[in-house]
């Protein structure tokens, strides 16, 4: 039998978790659904999930799941856009962009619709960001502008659960072994999610929407924000639940020559030319004023 955990709903009101979705799949929308109850559950927090699709099986087919899982507070947490488009090209930079744009707190998390963490790892990686790092008792703390919150290596937990795995998981309150013979240990490097600073994020360029659909973005991203922020992992696991995979979501994208070509142009840059493109390309230019315009717009809303 599985044992019931106790849950702490632990405050991350300072973050906001930014989850790019398209239910392409069953399984996709189990994930979702998984993600976000987990989420609810432990934290306080901001999300926004941006549904890019033909129609939105979010609301039709998501949202009354969740509603009969969460308290309405819980709910309260989750703000859904929806944009119709008949383009089967899913641009994840582009709508990431969009949502930290829209987000108002220091912190904000690209996080993908089906990947879990200890609850520590949420949490660490936050104070890292607003509190610094302490690489020692009574050392002075060291800055941190973006934590990957999992471990280079065998640091994946990859999953194929069933229905009644995942239901028993969620029932359980999160005892994971309720994916018990469902996981193998894999190889984790760049992906799944991580936590920014958001000014700083946007001040190097966030998501380079040039990379469309799938591919060398998360290489890209961790050289850049290496080369000239700061950047620490927490060597924790990874829960990755598998998934059906499109093309969107392989290397069979037809994007994928132009952005191995953008991503091996930009590695060969000095450090001093990355940040030279990053202050001119101009979807991080209009970024920029965006950001500067919302804040104008936050802060007379204020007042």
């Amino acid at each position: 039998m599985l044992e019931q955990k106790g849950i702490t709903r632990y405050g991350l009101e300072q973050a906001t978790f930014l989850i790019p979705l398209r239910v392409e799949s069953a399984d996709r929308m189990r994930n979702i659904i998984t993600t976000l109850i987990y989420l609810c559950r432990n934290f306080k927090t901001n999300i926004i999930v941006y549904e890019l699709d033909q129609e939105s099986i979010f609301k039709s087919a998501v949202v009354p799941q969740l509603e009969q899982a969460l308290l309405e507070e819980e709910m309260a947490m989750i703000y859904h856009i929806f944009e119709k488009s008949e383009d089967y090209t899913f641009h994840r930079t582009r709508l990431l962009n969009d949502m930290a744009i829209a987000a108002n707190t220091p912190v904000v998390v690209n996080y993908d619709s089906d990947i879990l963490l200890p609850q520590l790892s949420y949490i660490k990686a936050v104070d890292y960001i607003l509190n610094g790092y302490y690489p020692e008792d009574g050392a002075k703390p060291e800055p941190v502008k973006c934590v990957y919150p999992y471990g280079f290596g065998e640091y994946q937990i990859q999953c194929t659960p069933t229905d009644e795995s995942v239901s028993a998981f969620i029932n359980s309150n999160f005892n994971y072994d309720a994916f018990e013979g469902q996981c193998r240990k894999w190889d984790a490097k760049y992906g799944f999610c991580q936590f920014f600073d958001r000014e700083e994020y946007i001040r190097l360029g966030m998501e380079n929407e040039n990379f469309v659909s799938y591919g060398y973005e998360d290489d890209e991203r961790y050289m850049r924000f290496n080369a000239l922020s700061n950047v620490i992992r927490y060597n924790g696991d990874i829960l990755h639940l598998e998934h059906t995979r499109t093309s969107n979501s392989w290397f069979t994208n037809p994007h994928i020559e132009e952005n191995r070509a953008l991503w091996e142009r930009l590695r060969a840059m000095s450090k001093g030319k990355l940040s030279e493109y990053y202050d001119n390309v101009e979807y991080a230019k209009v970024r920029r004023q965006q950001a500067i315009d919302n804040g104008q717009e936050q802060s007379s809303t204020e007042a």
